[in-house]
């Protein structure tokens, strides 16, 4: 299924109108359950980031820690993470309910690929909309972090940002928006595979449901690692 629907986003027709519905379901509906996840945990490794500089007397350097934890792990893997919990569920009790009314049968019947239909449109909209998801939450990260910063720690506003930027490199920025890219797929093939394969009725759409956020946020814990093995060697 999965090489399927990656061919049908080089194949004809192309559905855009589904596209643009999709992006806005993935993309906007997303939008406040990822800043609020970006706000809370730039916030939090603030907190926990100075604790542990202030060791060393490197208290400076909170919002290096900030940006460089955000940008290459916690930024992309916590908004996949909340993407698979939001979206892999939803298509997958989407696609159930319309495989356990028969609606995909129908489908075929009438000569439309259903993969190319449902599936590569839901892909397409995840790889566009995820990385921009990952971007707004980085940055509301950060800003999470200067308000502790500012408030609870007392560093000045120019000594938070300065070290923010400085020492964030153009090469960090590229590995974090590719992670989020690579997510991408194990969102939306997991969630679609696990709605078009429901069996048995309303309580095949809740179990495929559950399946599919475990193993969505289960494969992008895995993907990460292999990532950043391979980042790390690179």
């Amino acid at each position: 299924m999965s090489g399927h629907a990656i061919a049908a986003l080089f194949q004809r027709p192309h559905y855009w109108s589904d596209v643009w519905l999709q992006m806005d379901i993935i993309g906007v509906g997303s939008l406040p359950i990822v800043a609020l996840t970006g706000f809370f945990s730039g916030a939090v490794m603030a907190l926990q980031m100075f604790d542990t500089l202030a060791t060393f007397g490197a208290t400076a350097k909170t919002g290096t820690a900030v940006s460089f934890t955000l940008v290459l792990q916690m930024g992309p893997v916590l908004t996949a993470l909340m993407m698979a919990g939001r979206n892999s569920a939803g298509m997958a009790s989407e696609l159930g309910s319309m495989a356990v009314t028969e609606q995909i049968d129908a489908m075929r019947a009438l000569g439309t690929d259903p993969i190319k239909k449902l599936v590569a449109p839901r892909l397409l909209a995840t790889m566009v909309v995820l990385p921009l998801l990952t971007a707004i939450a980085d940055f509301i990260g950060m800003f999470g972090g200067f308000v502790i910063s500012y408030f609870v720690i007392r560093l000045s506003p120019t000594q938070y940002w300065t070290s923010t930027y400085r020492d964030l490199r153009v090469d960090d920025v590229v590995h974090g928006l590719t992670k989020p890219l690579v997510f991408a797929f194990a969102v939306a093939l997991v969630g679609c595979y696990s709605g078009l394969s429901t069996r048995g009725g309303t309580q095949g759409v809740g179990r495929s449901t559950t399946q599919a956020v475990v193993a969505a946020s289960v494969m992008i814990l895995a993907l990460n690692l292999l990532m950043t093995q391979i980042f790390v060697r690179g």
